[in-house]
């Protein structure tokens, strides 16, 4: 029987640097949901995969940096419609209001042509970063089994 492994919200809190009112709100609002198990009631424990920790990292940052959540929002929407296409070389650029998704060198510097100062958030530095700070950590992650994610209404 296959097995499905995710981070619980304790976890997830320390990792990616946010609290669990964020956390919280942020699955409530569904701007990052669990995708492993989504909390069922009384007792469940909500389970994080690894790519939703990835998010969760990319919206830390550009919260830091003073992006409004609304923005983020968008660009998480625009993470997740381009999932497919393998996220590890798409650099996250913002010039403190608008945020913008570069696949490829020319479009960088497109940008800084425009002379204005941006940042860049490279989704595979924080893939990395995570996975070296999991590993160092030593996590452990809970494992699920596919008949509890039925009975706990999960993903």
């Amino acid at each position: 029987m296959a097995e499905t492994q995710g981070y619980r919200v304790p976890e997830v809190c320390r990792v990616v640097g946010i609290s669990y009112r964020q956390l919280d709100y942020w699955a409530r609002t569904g701007l990052v949901t669990p995708s492993v198990r989504a909390a069922g009631g009384s007792g469940t424990q909500r389970l994080y995969s690894f790519p939703d920790l990835v998010q969760l990292k990319v919206i830390k940052k550009l919260i830091d940096a003073g992006i409004s959540l609304q923005r983020i929002r968008k660009a998480v929407q625009y993470l997740r419609q381009n999932k497919d296409k393998g996220l590890s070389g798409i650099t996250l650029m913002s010039d403190g209001v608008g945020i913008y998704a570069c696949e490829s060198e020319d479009e960088i510097i497109d940008l800084v042509k425009r002379g204005q100062g941006v940042f860049a958030i490279a989704l595979d530095k924080v893939w990395e970063d995570l996975s070296s700070s999991l590993r160092s950590k030593g996590e452990k992650k809970q494992t699920v089994r596919p008949a509890a994610l039925a009975r706990a209404g999960g993903a």
